[in-house]
């Protein structure tokens, strides 16, 4: 078990929170919640080790789109970074409505 952390800059508030998605095999569960500074807080708790460079390339990416200030807590055993975009974009969603 691998725990990562990440930090992005943020330029809004966001008020609301979520949780989408389930750990099981090949999936993950996402976390989202309103960060009580200005920045984003990523923590990912991953069972496949040695995948850094992929997880950060996969956040880079979506907070290149989103600019919400939010912590959020990835519990993960194996998803493909299609699935880690697709539960980030699902959580998104669910705080935007």
């Amino acid at each position: 078990m691998e725990v990562l952390e990440f930090t992005y800059p943020a330029k809004r508030k966001i008020e609301s929170r979520a949780h989408v998605g389930v750990v099981g095999s090949g999936n993950l569960e996402v976390l989202l919640e309103s960060s009580t500074d200005a920045v984003s807080h990523v923590r990912v708790r991953t069972s496949v080790n040695g995948f850094h460079d992929t997880w950060k390339a996969v956040l880079d990416r979506f907070f290149a789109r989103f600019d919400g200030a939010v912590n959020i807590e990835i519990n993960d055993a194996g998803a493909s970074p299609g699935i880690v975009m697709l539960r980030l974009q699902q959580a998104v969603e669910k705080v935007e409505q």
